[in-house]
């Protein structure tokens, strides 16, 4: 056995037992769903960072700068310029929102504010698209173990799947937020150390830039082969609304926390972002015919850099695919037991069998993600799923619920439906390319946020107005 499999697989046996060590500290259903409304900033920062550097922000945004460059830099970019609008205008008020009505899950939040129905709608397209950026995630956990030891696909997803749902089950946001702030500090000493090495063993900078590059626009910040600046639009949005980060925000001590954790967390983003993009150009240098993108940042850690470098930076890198995947493993399990079982199934349901439904829908959830995963075709194809659902379905009635008294149900409901619908078509129509550099989720958004105002200015009863304002 390689010494690179024995240290990952050490490695994930500690992790698994944090997770259940602080699962023994979870007695309700509060605990699992909000951590008890005790996070302090360090934990936000570290748990919403390690979340967020996951399968997309690696192994993803590697195989992007290999394919297109700088202008890559983009895809985790955006993650950063949306973290901090979440930061300092949306992350305090949704968190003041929970607080004060004991929301759990953004469906919580969406029945308070608008109705049942678009909890429904909405929990319905987070689930398929949730499945997908799990599926994501395992993905690139197959690249890792296919590089060290050759594993097939099925094994590397099926790996990952149960490490996740292992310590998730145990104790839900409590475990996840400890366990992330022991990856966090992986991915950072992993990352810091492996760049510099891996950029001298090429030859430095020069050597890169110096290299044929694939295409003219390789080297333009803002827009070279399908990335660019495009990406803002479809990842700045999810990045503010996303349920998985804004229910993570609903365990936070107070305003404080939020605007602190969720500030450094945007820092790290911005900063962190060329990374990858530079590491994904080592590899177009030093292996310029890999059969997939997505092999560019294990083959430079596995086979450019010293042994002992090397397994530390593929640590980094397991490490931000579990952290992810396990907070959407999160978002899909509250939403199955919360907004689905409790509000519709048995709404009688005390704390300690909704805790039993979350830990079943754990297990299961992180099933159908593993199957998705392994038929799925590559890591950022299944992503951009996500983030597209994510940004045209929740977008608009989450601001226009905190800061538009007079919205409803049929605000909400028209935005939906056109924001996804336009993309459904656009996909269909364009294969998913768009307009120019008007992609399918900038259009939807549009779409979404135009309907919205115009079902807002048409006439309504004086009942519905105040329905609408007794929700605020």
């Amino acid at each position: 056995m390689n010494t690179q499999l024995v240290l990952l697989l050490a490695y994930s046996v500690a992790l698994v037992g944090v997770g259940l060590l602080i699962g023994r500290q979870v007695i309700g259903a509060k605990d699992f769903f909000v951590a008890g409304r005790g996070l302090g900033p360090g934990l936000i920062f570290s748990t919403l960072l390690a979340a967020n550097i996951g399968a997309g922000s690696t192994v993803g945004a590697a195989g992007l700068g290999y394919r297109d460059g700088l202008s890559a830099w983009w895809w985790v970019g955006s993650a950063g310029v949306g973290s901090v609008v979440l930061a300092l205008w949306i992350g305090p008020a949704m968190r003041r929102e929970a607080a004060a009505h004991d929301l759990r899950t953004v469906g919580d939040y969406l029945e308070h504010r608008y109705s049942a129905l678009i909890r429904g709608m909405v929990a319905l397209l987070l689930w398929l698209g949730a499945l997908a950026i799990l599926a994501g995630q395992l993905i690139a956990i197959s690249t890792i173990l296919n590089v060290v030891v050759s594993a097939p696909k099925w094994v590397g997803c099926v790996v990952g799947g149960v490490l996740i749902t292992i310590y998730s089950t145990a104790g839900g946001l409590k475990a996840s937020a400890w366990v992330n702030m022991v990856q966090l500090a992986v991915k950072m000493v992993g990352f810091a150390v492996a760049l510099p090495l891996a950029l001298g063993a090429v030859g430095g900078w020069p050597v890169v830039s110096a290299m044929t590059p694939p295409s003219s626009d390789y080297w333009d910040f803002w827009s070279g082969g399908a990335s660019g600046v495009v990406y803002l639009a479809l990842l700045g949005p999810a990045f503010i609304v996303s349920p998985g980060l804004l229910q993570k925000l609903y365990g936070a001590r107070d305003d404080r926390s939020v605007r602190l954790g969720v500030g450094l967390n945007a820092i790290g983003l911005l900063l962190y972002a060329i990374i990858p993009v530079v590491l994904g150009m080592i590899a177009r240098v030093r292996f310029p015919q890999l059969p997939t993108p997505d092999l560019a940042l294990p083959m430079v850690l596995m086979h450019g850099l010293p042994a002992a470098i090397g397994t530390l930076g593929l640590a980094a890198v397991f490490s931000a695919e579990l952290s992810a995947a396990d907070a959407v493993l999160f978002m899909l399990t509250t939403s199955l037991s919360q907004d689905l079982y409790k509000r519709f199934v048995v709404p009688t349901a005390d704390e300690q069998h909704v805790l039993l439904v979350a830990r079943v829908t754990t297990v299961v959830a992180g099933a159908l993600g593993t199957a998705v995963a392994i038929v799925a075709p590559s890591v950022i194809a299944v992503l951009s799923i996500f983030y597209t659902l994510l940004g045209v379905s929740l977008f608009v009635p989450i601001l226009g619920g905190l800061f538009v008294t007079r919205a409803g149900t049929r605000e909400a409901m028209a935005s939906i439906v056109a924001g996804v619908g336009i993309v459904l078509v656009l996909q269909a129509v364009t294969a998913g390319r768009g307009y120019s550099w008007m992609s399918p989720a900038l259009l939807g958004l549009i779409a979404a946020s135009v309907v919205f105002g115009l079902v807002l200015v048409m006439p309504r009863s004086r009942a519905a107005t105040a329905r609408n304002a007794a929700t605020r």
